[in-house]
């Protein structure tokens, strides 16, 4: 339904790097920075796994209550991520872990970003047993 969306950022070095950890387990990455030619001297650049679909934008006029929630394939990226995302400074909103109030096989985790925007990674897979692997 959505094909991509952005969100500003108050210091594009900052929020580049923990995007960059915190995406990375989920296999994400910043795949273009728009020429600042383009942007009126501003950075923007996006994020995916095949084509940028999660952008970031500097701005001053940045603010909390933002809701992102990227998929992962498995609980374990999920575990990663949230690491990974807190390793890069990002702040605790719900360790990981099921979240069966949403449906039988959610499993998520949540950090608030530096710019106050609640970022989640979130499996919709039943857990995997290691007998099956």
């Amino acid at each position: 339904m959505i094909d991509h969306t952005g969100i500003p950022v108050a210091d594009w070095e900052k929020s580049k790097a923990f995007y960059d950890a915190a995406l990375a387990p989920l296999g994400i990455s910043m795949l273009y920075i728009v020429p600042e030619q383009y942007t009126g001297g501003q950075k923007v650049g996006g994020y995916g796994r095949t084509k940028p679909e999660f952008w970031l934008h500097h701005s001053s006029e940045v603010g909390p209550g933002r809701h992102y929630a990227f998929s992962a394939n498995s609980r374990a990226e999920v575990d990663a991520f949230y690491a990974s995302a807190i390793a890069a400074g990002g702040r605790d909103n719900g360790a990981p872990g099921p979240r069966p109030h949403y449906h039988e096989h959610y499993y998520g985790a949540f950090v608030i970003d530096p710019d106050g925007n609640n970022v989640e990674a979130v499996c919709h897979h039943p857990e995997v047993s290691q007998e099956s692997r």
